[in-house]
């Protein structure tokens, strides 16, 4: 594990989440907050396998220019398996009754929702993120949301001291990258509420 970043609030960590985690002490987290790879994209297993720049953005899309990045090409029981070890490792550094919100899109919504009961979380339900400007697709719905899937490590005290909040968040995603991937501000600001205000939020990928 190296350190790449530290500030007052925040320390960035470069490694293997399933070697750094069980590093991290137990109980020691009050949320985790996380956009692991998908391992989507496409109908086929050789559409999936492929690099995530192509099969996420089309040809002419700037993100294809951006670094790639690993892990995001396992078949449906290997990232079954995967989410349930990191899942595991995850509930033992999280504070009784801490919240677990974790990324994913349509097509993994069944399986994530699997492993984390899997890893002995509370699964607590669906956050919506919604995309205005998603590209319309003629007789199809648009693909125009992804999802969290919440749960808690435990019970949820009622008088919990953090914020109430919507289970739908609307912001476009961001125009200009440094990762494919990359999440809006908007929307980690509104899901970082969910944890105390001086609390601690765990993000492993």
């Amino acid at each position: 594990m190296t350190l790449v970043y530290e500030s007052e609030h925040a320390a960035v960590h470069r490694g293997d989440a399933l070697r750094v985690l069980p590093a991290l002490p137990p109980c020691s987290v009050d949320a985790i907050i996380t956009d692991p790879p998908y391992s989507s994209g496409g109908q086929y297993r050789g559409d999936r396998t492929a690099d995530p720049r192509t099969k996420y953005f089309p040809a002419d899309s700037p993100t294809r220019r951006l670094e790639t990045f690993t892990g995001d090409n396992r078949d449906q029981r290997g990232f079954l398996r995967w989410s349930t070890m990191w899942l595991d490792e995850a509930l033992r550094v999280a504070q009784p009754g801490a919240v677990l919100a974790a990324f994913c899109d349509w097509r993994q919504l069944p399986i994530m929702t699997d492993a984390i009961q899997a890893g002995g979380w509370t699964w607590r339900g669906i956050v919506v993120w919604c995309k205005p400007n998603a590209r319309p697709r003629r007789a199809r719905f648009s693909a125009a949301c992804e999802y969290l899937v919440w749960a808690t490590a435990g019970g949820r005290p009622v008088d919990y001291p953090a914020d109430t909040l919507h289970g739908f968040v609307e912001a476009d995603p961001p125009r200009d990258r440094v990762h494919p991937t990359q999440k809006p501000l908007e929307v980690l600001r509104h899901l970082v509420r969910i944890a105390p205000p001086d609390g601690l939020v765990l993000d492993p990928f």
